[in-house]
């Protein structure tokens, strides 16, 4: 091992195991003694992940060679400059992590779109990564019933999303429910002695009667569970009065005015009381309604923008004074205008455009009604669609209620803003055209104030562009904004110490503080250090691993 691999390993930190694993890798083609080269490497993520050595290996070459945290395998062999097939030998590693749920393998249901393998790290791996952490594994163990639901749900949103394979899904659910046997749900369900896969599908019954007004159940709100034949036999088993839910009186067909429908399936009575006493259902139906954020509670904080972002967040401002909102809002109703104020913030990560909205709100006296997109999405068809109208519902009761309005603020909003595919067959696409169409509607007749944030401005649907009357775009602060944010954040610093940080790194806002907070915990733990711009000179260069010469570690 050279002097420079020898003073790498006794600086050991997971991110720096990874970039040497990577550049022996580049080196060895995956060769038989590659593996012994990267022993040391691969043990320190083993001890701190928990995994094996050859698993290490693989995730490590993974996450180097991931962009936005996915990577497929030919992408990782033409790095490599290593056969595929070659490549192949080790996959099975792969499969290894996904089954420990620290990679997600993405792969379209239906095998005549499926190309290629691709895998995306899972965030908790990525954020154990970039702080030197051990892994730590979620304890799913002690859930409560409306708990082990969410669980559920998270699975299944993984497989609508083509994050999972059936059988991996199938293990997810069952882990779940082994880590659960005390529950009367889970203890009930064992009891009827069903197979995986009917356990499964009476869990999807189960999820939907707690879900949804309506306990009706038709084929297709269970179809984003299987492969195209596999759901083509579940469902005519089902339409034969054949599958073993009918035939052990789990589930019936619904019943339409008397009439049996046998398109259409509810859970039987005994055996709704048997699986779901322990549920609160009010809970359930109450859980998409949306955090508020009060605006007393929201902390005051300095905010460092160019001069033409901070004349446009002034105006903002002043206009969403109450006194002036309410005077604004009467005129323009009067001239017949749409009286509503939908605001637009875009830029890249870290710029402060969620902060500038919070502190928007806390100057106007305005509570937050923040919106989560991914509670509002859902593998149930047409939920997704309802829970968006939901969303505008229940605003505009809020508006009604209260005497100052609050913001609607829906942040992070690229995935429901973002540009539409011209021709959308896919089921996901098609809610996605009708969550948007939703969306163009309810801004049309919006009588309130709507903050969206998003950092991809160039995928921006360009319907949306004349529903937003006030669009700022958040730039990476200058350099003497960059000052004003590290005296901020760190005080103790002096004007030249703030000069010569600002001056070499291009940090936003969000940056900014990473590094600050990462001081602070440095400075509880060991005390005032000895060279306090040394010390940020080094958390700096942890901060811009994605700017490193070679290629990106995708995070």
């Amino acid at each position: 091992m050279n002097t420079e691999n020898q003073k790498s390993a006794e600086q050991m930190d997971l991110l720096t195991a990874v970039e040497n694993i990577d550049n022996l890798a580049a080196k060895s083609v995956l060769n038989d003694e590659f593996f012994d080269t990267v022993a040391p490497y691969a043990d320190y993520i083993s001890e701190m992940i928990g995994i094996n050595r050859e698993q290490s290996v693989m995730l490590a070459l993974l996450i180097s060679h991931s962009d936005d945290g996915c990577v497929s395998t030919k992408e990782l062999s033409d790095s490599l400059d290593c056969s595929t097939a070659r490549l192949l030998r080790y996959t099975n590693y792969i499969d290894e992590l996904e089954k420990l749920g620290i990679v997600m393998q993405i792969r379209p249901r239906f095998r005549e779109i499926r190309s290629r393998n691709c895998y995306r790290i899972q965030q908790e791996i990525i954020d154990a990564f970039k702080r030197d952490e051990k892994f730590v594994p979620r304890n799913l163990s002690g859930l409560n019933c409306n708990e082990l639901f969410d669980e559920f749900d998270t699975v299944f949103e993984m497989r609508n999303n083509d994050e999972l394979s059936y059988d991996i899904t199938l293990e997810r659910i069952g882990h779940l429910l082994d880590c659960n046997k005390n529950l009367q749900f889970v203890s009930k369900l064992r009891s009827y002695e069903l197979k995986p896969e009917d356990e499964i599908l009476l869990i999807v019954f189960a999820s939907l009667s707690v879900n949804r007004r309506d306990d009706n159940v038709v084929c297709r709100d269970f179809s984003f569970l299987y492969e195209r034949g596999k759901y083509n036999q579940i469902k005519s088993a089902l339409q034969r009065d054949a599958h073993p839910l009918l035939n052990k009186k789990l589930i019936e067909f619904a019943n339409n005015d008397g009439f049996v429908n046998n398109e259409a399936y509810c859970l039987t009575k005994q055996t709704k009381d048997e699986l779901l006493s322990e549920m609160n259902i009010g809970r359930r139906n109450a859980r998409n309604r949306n955090d508020v954020i009060k605006a007393e509670d929201i902390k005051a904080k300095n905010l460092f923008f160019s001069e033409k972002v901070s004349r446009k967040v002034d105006e903002l401002g002043d206009l969403m004074e109450n006194s002036q909102y309410e005077q604004i809002r009467k005129r323009l109703e009067d001239e017949k205008f749409r009286c509503g104020f939908a605001c637009l913030f875009y830029g890249a990560p870290g710029t402060g455009k969620t902060e500038t909205a919070l502190q928007l709100a806390r100057r106007t006296g305005r509570d937050i009604m923040q919106v989560n997109i991914a509670k509002i999405k859902s593998m149930w068809v047409g939920e997704s669609e309802k829970n968006l109208k939901r969303v505008f519902d229940v605003y505009r009761e809020k508006v009604k209620e209260c005497d100052v309005a609050p913001i609607l603020l829906f942040n992070e909003a690229d995935a429901i803003i973002g540009k539409r595919s011209e021709n959308a067959e896919r089921s996901v696409d098609k809610m996605y055209h009708t969550m948007q169409n939703i969306l163009l509607q309810e801004m049309e007749t919006l009588d309130g104030i709507m903050i969206a944030t998003t950092n991809l401005a160039q995928s921006f649907d360009r319907a949306f562009e004349r529903r937003f009357l006030y669009k700022i775009k958040f730039d990476k602060p200058t350099v003497e904004a960059r000052m004003s944010i590290w005296h901020e954040m760190i005080p103790d610093l002096t004007d030249d110490e703030t000069r010569t940080l600002s001056s070499k790194y291009e940090f936003s806002g969000g940056q900014i503080e990473n590094i600050a907070r990462r001081h602070a915990i440095g400075k509880i733990l060991h005390g005032d250090s000895e060279n306090l711009l040394n010390e940020l000179l080094g958390y700096c260069d942890d901060e811009k691993i994605e700017t490193k010469e070679k290629k990106a570690i995708g995070f």
